[in-house]
């Protein structure tokens, strides 16, 4: 019996006309056969536990025959009833599976109904039996994003295991969690294919990988290099799993998930997710100060250690300071009571330091002399070891299954005792979804504008580990409802209290780029020579700061002028004092001159990665370290770095005619650019 065929302009499927799994998925654009023995094909997987002591029971789509099916020429409408499962029998569960053409896609869209008198916990879809790489690959990853930038893990030749061997039959990671990671690419060096949500939708879905029957050697990670093992079939399983939690009698819609194959590198493999992203999320406007070449310094002077490293009245004289360096904001740390991490949710200043009203004052002072200070917050977490966590906040923890909170296991500062995790102050992920919880933030917030700072930087507000779900009803909200589905909304409840000024700034630490809706400034961390600018491809025109610690920080300097970031100042990790480390801010204040005199790339540009421009060393190899960025009027400006010690010759590709000069961070002049030249030690360029 003939297959039922499904084509969109870039991925050709076949499915089972008897139980609807997917047997053969080909790229035609590139010759690549994702999936091509058809026993392998799959279909959908639920997990409909029985009770808490017999909890796996899996539904597999495979073993099911169909109810029904409406074959289209641009849809399939899949239907199975009274599905039965492993261990409980036939269970009167109802699954639709729309598979749509939508272009270049094929979009899975999913409903469950639930007649049973059990939860479908999780649900696999679309679920593909296998990925093959690409015929004339060296290699195959997952690639998703991470902290500001992209997380890789091996697929073929190795295959990285991470999840602890115990738990699983088979090697397995995971690429990413919506909404912090709402797609994944499965990429070789020349092409790949997208997946990615297709809705706006906080549903906890997770990009599942699995190489089966597992590694022909285990020292090395290494999958089996045939089709077959120990007569067993060698295959890598792909999975959207969504985490519904679908209670007895309830109708669910899950997230549609899109799937398209591309030409290029991951650049080409985000813009997918760029595409869609730009049809409907927005972006809040951010002060104007915030819109131009600027710097800030971190500031800490308390933990709950106890440094007491300066009191309020001091801060004018820091204002001072940065006045004479060039450095525009201060972000001040640890001035909450007990220090930074310690008295959460709590905003009160420590007496230690000096009072609310001198806190207030030196801020004004701070103003007054041209230096904008942002207030250090976190309302993610409750300090556990609080009398207020045990007395009233307990009860609006993010929930277990178990009725029980999550924690964190905390951070640890200065002594000994804290180094070794002894007396740390364990911290506990509070329920956004609460609106008792909301108010007390709200509460809280109001003493940080009350104190007339220029905005406040909310710490960690990009996650709730280490949960992901909250199942306490009793805050309001269904049962395994999304951790993170009220994290915009947190914000924008925020900007709704008394007495916000319209210029006040609201910053968050690694944003996920849906967070920008409602955040106008990132902060992250990202040194590292490898770093992966995802945040900023995704958002070319949002703004983010990383940190500066060290003492010669030249290539750091370089990085935020070549990803366009924003210095963060932070010598003795953010402890100390600009005048701590001179040469760093000296490099940095010609980065920023540069960067201001060349705004219309550098700064207003729309930040291209490293596409449409090829820089050569010497020996004709990608150089690895540049990016390009297009001005309003399609003109092209390139920041070429050389992170190593010794200096490097580059060449600007196939189209040098395009570029006439270039510009050293620390030169006095431009300098005629003929194709090539020499980048000295630790040093980046600018090419017009």
């Amino acid at each position: 019996m003939e297959n039922i065929k499904l084509i969109s302009k870039s991925l050709y499927c076949e499915f089972d006309r008897e139980n609807g799994a997917l047997v053969k998925i080909t790229a035609p654009e590139m010759d690549w056969n994702i999936l091509d023995r058809a026993e392998l094909g799959l279909s959908f997987k639920l997990m409909v536990p029985l009770s808490e002591e017999l909890r796996n029971n899996s539904v597999f789509g495979e073993k099911q025959k169909l109810s029904s099916f409406e074959e289209q020429t641009d849809y399939i409408i899949f239907k199975w009833d009274d599905l039965k499962s492993e261990r409980g029998g036939v269970l009167p569960i109802g699954i639709t599976m729309k598979i749509s053409v939508e272009d270049r896609q094929i979009v899975y869209s999913m409903s469950v109904d639930n007649r049973s008198d059990f939860f479908v916990e999780s649900v696999h879809c679309p679920y593909l039996g296998d990925i093959r790489p690409p015929a004339d690959a060296e290699w195959l990853k997952s690639f998703s994003f991470g902290y500001a930038t992209s997380m890789e893990f091996g697929i073929w030749p190795d295959f990285q295991n991470l999840i602890g061997y115990y738990g699983v039959d088979h090697p397995t990671h995971f690429a990413g969690t919506p909404p912090f990671a709402p797609y994944c690419l499965i990429r070789s060096e020349t092409e790949g294919l997208y997946a990615g949500a297709k809705a706006n939708s906080p549903e906890l879905v997770a990009f599942n990988v699995e190489l089966r029957p597992g590694w022909e050697s285990s020292i090395n990670e290494l999958s089996p290099q045939t089709d077959e093992i120990a007569s067993k079939p060698v295959h890598r399983l792909f999975a959207a799993i969504h985490m519904p939690y679908i209670q007895p009698g309830e109708f669910r819609e899950l997230t549609p998930i899109a799937l398209e194959a591309y030409k290029g590198d991951w650049q080409q493999g985000v813009d997918i997710y760029k595409k869609w992203t730009s049809s409907w999320l927005k972006h809040v406007k951010a002060p104007d100060w915030v819109n131009n070449p600027h710097s800030w310094l971190q500031l800490h002077i308390n933990s709950p250690e106890d440094e007491l490293r300066m009191r309020f009245t001091e801060l004018p004289k820091v204002a001072e300071e940065c006045k004479r360096y060039g450095v525009e904001v201060i972000q001040l740390v640890g001035w909450n009571d007990g220090g930074q991490d310690q008295g959460n949710p709590s905003h009160d200043p420590d007496p230690r330091l000096g009072t609310y009203d001198q806190l207030k004052n030196a801020i004004k002072k701070c103003h007054d002399i041209g230096i904008k200070v942002i207030i250090f917050t976190k309302f993610t977490w409750a300090d556990r070891a609080t009398e207020w966590f045990r007395n009233e906040l307990k009860d609006l923890a993010i929930a277990d299954p178990y009725g029980d909170y999550y924690m964190h296991p905390g951070y640890q500062y200065q002594t000994a005792a804290q180094l070794l995790h002894i007396n740390t102050k364990r911290l506990i992920p509070m329920c956004f979804l609460s609106e008792k919880y909301i108010e007390i933030c709200q509460k809280e917030f109001q003493k940080v504008v009350k104190l007339g700072a220029a905005g406040m930087l909310f710490d960690e507000s990009m996650h709730h580990n280490p949960a992901l779900l909250c199942f306490n009803q009793e805050h309001g909200h269904r049962y395994g409802a999304p951790a993170y589905q009220n994290d915009r909304e947190f914000i924008m409840r925020l900007w709704e209290t008394d007495n916000v000024p319209s210029d006040f700034l609201m910053a968050g630490e690694a944003c996920y780029d849906w967070e920008m809706e409602v955040y106008q400034l990132s902060y992250h961390r990202s040194q590292n020579k490898k770093h992966v600018p995802l945040s900023r491809y995704m958002q070319p025109h949002a703004q983010f700061m990383t940190a500066v610690t060290g003492f010669d920080d030249r290539n750091m300097i370089n990085q935020c002028l070549m990803f366009r970031y924003i210095i963060s100042y932070e010598p003795y990790f953010f402890k100390g004092r600009l005048g701590d480390y001179p040469d760093t801010v000296t490099y940095g204040q010609q980065m920023d001159a540069l960067r201001d005199e060349y705004r219309k790339w550098f700064w207003d540009g729309e930040f291209q990665s490293t596409c449409g421009v090829v820089i050569l060393n010497n020996k004709d190899e990608p150089h690895p370290t540049y990016s390009v960025f297009k001005a309003s009027d399609d003109s092209l400006g390139v920041v070429v770095v050389n992170y190593e010690d010794e200096p490097v010759t580059i060449t600007a590709g196939d189209i040098k005619s395009t570029f006439k000069k270039y510009r050293q961070v620390d030169g006095a002049s431009e300098l005629n650019f003929e194709g090539t030249t020499e980048i000295p030690a630790r040093s980046a360029i600018v090419i017009i």
